[in-house]
């Protein structure tokens, strides 16, 4: 263990009318910062995760983290970006700084504003994260490459309409314990299962209740070495954070098997020296319920093609074996391109340090995060216990 989260802030997802890339920032890295103790004048390095790709006008937005402070001026700070996992490349850039003894003290900020975008130019924006070359005309945008995905899925091992609805109904009641949730609303399975105004569908065989949102939002954590970790007053420290990058097009690939992620995941139970049955939950990428039924298999929870068990056996509920996306996952909380990976991550510090209300996971002691740019491209893995 070479890091550690001992401080965080998240703001509420969803349509934030009134704020703007630059106030959130200011607001979580404000807020984070006050949170771990540390002054603005004792941070070495700043990253922010920022996607864009067309959403905010103002490009370049490393350097408005310093709104935040006049002492955070002349500190080092550059933006990260890949795709969907853009938030866990922030964290896993600060990590790194602190391996290589480059910093001491890191803040890590994630960001996006989505909602002030036409949605046509939306679907264009997220596009964007796939190989444009030969995946842009794909219809119904993003969602359109996820519809493929699920429908070469149900040819494969069968319908899988149930598991999926199953899937976006558990994450929907989660989600309404948390109070940064865009969605905090039980829909339930039927509604969730069946096609109806309200729930058409989008893209294959993918409805709306299988789709994360469109949303504004940010959140920081702050990072530490060890030795100044245990100096404060709570640390959650990563055990690994590995980082997988896969082919771009998905004709390179069989798309299936999300390879990218397993790998991820393979390694850093290596080098925490944990298996799965060790991790207390999961916070996993859910930008499509498909996306959530193959990290099961990815992560090792099922073999190729029975993801559907774990679900329909109660396993990822909140108080199964393995719970996943306690939070609601992207598909109540909301998906900020360039903030969700960082969510993830305070997220997760909250459940460790037992103070997540709510959505708290009974007795969590470790907790594993799995964020995703991109069909299975950028696959960030994040293995984290409380240290303090």
């Amino acid at each position: 263990m070479t890091a550690a989260i001992v401080g965080w802030a998240h703001s509420p997802f969803g349509k934030l009318t009134g704020e703007t890339v630059e106030s959130l920032i200011v607001k979580v890295a404000t807020e984070a910062l006050a949170d771990a103790g540390i002054a603005p004048g004792d941070v070495d390095e700043i990253v922010l995760g920022h996607f864009n790709a067309g959403f905010s006008a103002q490009d370049f937005t490393a350097s408005l983290v310093l709104q935040a402070s006049p002492d955070l001026r002349f500190k080092r700070a550059l933006r990260v970006e890949n795709a969907c996992a853009t938030g866990s490349a922030a964290v896993h850039q600060g990590i790194k700084a602190i391996e290589a003894k480059a910093a001491r003290v890191v803040l890590a900020v994630g960001v996006e504003q989505m909602t002030t975008t036409p949605p046509a130019e939306i679907g264009r924006n997220l596009l964007k994260a796939s190989y444009v070359r030969d995946e842009a005309d794909i219809e119904g945008g993003f969602a359109g490459v996820f519809g493929k995905i699920a429908g070469l899925y149900f040819q494969k091992y069968g319908d899988q309409s149930d598991a999926l609805a199953l899937i976006a109904a558990k994450n929907h009641k989660n989600g309404v314990g948390n109070p940064y949730a865009q969605m905090r609303k039980d829909l339930g399975y039927d509604f969730c299962r069946n096609e109806s105004d309200k729930n058409p569908f989008v893209a294959g065989p993918l409805k709306r209740t299988d789709c994360s949102l469109v949303s504004d939002g940010a959140a920081a954590v702050v990072l530490t070495d060890i030795e100044t970790a245990l100096r404060m007053k709570k640390a959650v420290a990563f055990r690994a954070a590995e980082h997988v990058q896969d082919f771009l097009p998905l004709a390179k690939r069989d798309i299936l098997k999300f390879e990218g992620c397993a790998l991820g995941w393979q390694r850093a139970l290596a080098k925490s020296g944990l298996t799965l049955d060790d991790l207390s939950f999961v916070e996993t990428h859910d930008c499509f319920t498909i996306a959530e039924l193959i990290e099961y298999e990815a992560m090792g929870l099922t073999p190729e093609g029975e993801g559907s068990r774990a679900v329909k056996e109660g396993w990822t509920q909140k108080d199964g074996k393995l719970p996943v996306n306690p939070s609601g996952g992207l598909k109540a909380k909301g998906h900020p391109i360039g903030a969700t990976g960082v969510s993830m991550h305070a997220l997760t510090a909250m459940q460790l340090t037992g103070t997540a209300g709510d959505i708290q996971v009974r007795d969590a002691e470790i907790g594993g995060i799995f964020n995703m740019g991109g069909a299975a491209v950028a696959n960030y893995v994040s293995i984290l216990e409380r240290i303090k």
